[in-house]
């Protein structure tokens, strides 16, 4: 066995795995690079899995969206912080073919994508089970699919070993089947508690500010507060429309409706609008925030080393995000119902 998880967790797997799917470093096959040319040029069929996953925020009114919002977030959480604990590093290049650059900084073990492709994918499948007419084998197999592609993407970028990837997925299995006997205790917790909101801002921000302490910079910690930030501010947009506004949408054991070209157009443009809000929302409360920290702690904008500091990343981010989620779940659907979207 322990040889097994030494084999998993080393870099030769996701190499030969890279070379199946027609990867290989620029030196290696059809030229003649250098070694240096070999560390930072790839000649790739296809593309890897861009950015990072970070589980968005439902529409008005609905408990799944608490349900699908604040699972995937309790995974991240778990998944950022035990990299940095663990501190495992990711696979090495050569073998490997790197196609990621910015996350090569952190740490691998468990793979948060994995974590949050199988929380997302599965808590969705739970959520909608019994709430649409689907069969369930479809259902399953969808966010099986699902999950296993982006777990095989991380092989494919070269960002992680076998092992991150099936530690990052089992976590999330384990999590998820831990919290699914207490998801309608939560759920009315969050939508009818009149500490929720209080509970939602402070919980969160204690966990920013106590993240565990690296000893170089690292984007783990910004990007735990971004996933962070999002949740706390989609779970009070929740709360406010529980208590003061009627549900947009209401049934059970829906089917799926029949599409329309007209269906489709209302889609386009809730989707369109919805988007361009929030990209607004984003674009404004960052520099509002930024600048209003800048003058607070006194350094420049374009400082980059202070906006890396923790007074100054954590409350960046986090505003700006919890900003973006209760736009998403208060602003957005409001105005889909003023334009007559809804």
């Amino acid at each position: 066995m322990a040889r097994l998880l030494g084999t998993l967790r080393g870099s030769q797997p996701v190499a030969s795995f890279q070379r199946c799917c027609g990867l290989f470093p620029a030196g290696e096959e059809g030229g003649g690079d250098s070694a240096e040319g070999v560390r930072h040029r790839v000649v790739c069929n296809g593309g890897g899995a861009g950015g990072r996953l970070r589980p968005g925020a439902a529409g008005r009114g609905a408990p799944n969206g608490v349900r699908g919002g604040r699972g995937p977030q309790i995974v991240m959480y778990i998944g950022q912080v035990s990299k940095d604990i663990l501190k495992w590093p990711r696979p090495l290049s050569p073998p490997v073919v790197k196609l990621e650059m910015r996350t090569d900084a952190e740490y691998g073990m468990p793979s948060t994508h994995a974590m949050a492709a199988t929380a997302i994918s599965f808590s969705f499948f739970i959520t909608t089970m019994n709430q649409y007419k689907y069969p369930f084998e479809l259902g399953l197999m969808a966010a099986f699919v699902f999950s296993t592609l982006v777990c095989l993407s991380r092989l494919y970028t070269g960002m992680h070993t076998v092992l991150d990837v099936i530690g990052g997925a089992l976590i999330s299995a384990v999590l998820l089947a831990l919290l699914y006997p207490v998801w309608d205790s939560i759920d009315h917790m969050l939508l009818t508690s009149p500490f929720c909101p209080l509970l939602s801002i402070a919980v969160p921000l204690l966990l920013c500010y106590n993240y565990p302490k690296l000893d170089y910079y690292s984007p783990t910690r910004g990007d735990t507060t971004t996933i962070l930030g999002a949740g706390a501010g989609a779970t009070v947009g929740f709360w406010l429309n529980n208590q003061y506004v009627a549900p947009a949408y209401v049934g059970s054991n829906m089917g799926f409706p029949v599409i329309t070209s007209a269906m489709v157009v209302l889609m386009l443009a809730r989707f369109f609008v919805g988007l361009l809000v929030i990209l607004l929302t984003r674009q404004l409360m960052k520099n509002v925030v930024l600048r209003v920290l800048c003058y607070c702690y006194t350094f420049h904008i374009a400082d980059l080393d202070a906006r890396r500091r923790l007074e100054v990343e954590v409350p960046y981010k986090f505003v700006t995000y919890s900003s973006v989620g209760f736009t998403a779940t208060v602003i957005v659907p409001l105005l889909h119902e003023l334009l007559g979207l809804i």
